[in-house]
């Protein structure tokens, strides 16, 4: 199961490599182990891209890749999974690392209003950029381990399912030969 949902989520091979984006990169997209997926890739992968997805700058897709290339980890999926932090959850999210950061400096939390420009980055750095760019860490990191071991454990038991089914399929079909077969 996870792997044809996976299959059905993950951008195409020639969407990824048409992505201006990952043109910097080349040659290193021809290795076949990036376009593999299996229950290590595809772990890796979502470690990769939702560690990506916390990383409060725009080109997270680049950075994935740039990520997914040294560990092998399957890049389409590496590259799609850090469109978890998008407009529509972006501020939601980000203002979750920043009280997660705030909690742990142990400052207090100050008023602001989220908004996606250079500009406000660069002026917001100096107040809320260390408790927010710790809660991103953390939060960023946290969500790398438990994407990593969800989808292994999710990946593993899809496996004994699909097995045990087929156990239970032969068995079934060995009890109807038993019962045509004559008895001597």
């Amino acid at each position: 199961m996870p792997k044809k949902f996976i299959q059905r989520i993950m951008p195409s091979h020639d969407a990824v490599l048409a992505s201006r984006g990952l043109k910097i990169f080349g040659r290193l997209l021809h290795d076949a182990n990036l376009w593999h997926l299996n229950r290590r890739s595809a772990a890796g992968a979502f470690a990769v891209g939702l560690f990506c997805a916390f990383i409060p700058v725009p080109f997270q897709m680049v950075i994935a890749a740039a990520l997914a290339i040294p560990f092998r980890v399957n890049l389409p999926l590496s590259v799609a999974l850090v469109w978890v932090t998008n407009p529509i959850t972006m501020p939601v999210i980000f203002y979750s690392c920043y009280v997660v950061g705030s909690a742990l400096i142990g400052s207090p939390e100050q008023q602001f209003s989220f908004e996606l420009s250079w500009q406000w980055l660069a002026s917001s750095i100096a107040t809320i950029g260390p408790a927010f760019l710790l809660g991103c860490l953390i939060l960023g990191t946290v969500a790398c381990i438990l994407g990593y071991f969800t989808i292994r454990l999710l990946w593993r038991q899809s496996v004994v399912t699909a097995w045990q089914a087929r156990k239970t399929r032969m068995l079934a079909r060995l009890k109807l030969l038993d019962k045509k077969s004559p008895h001597d």
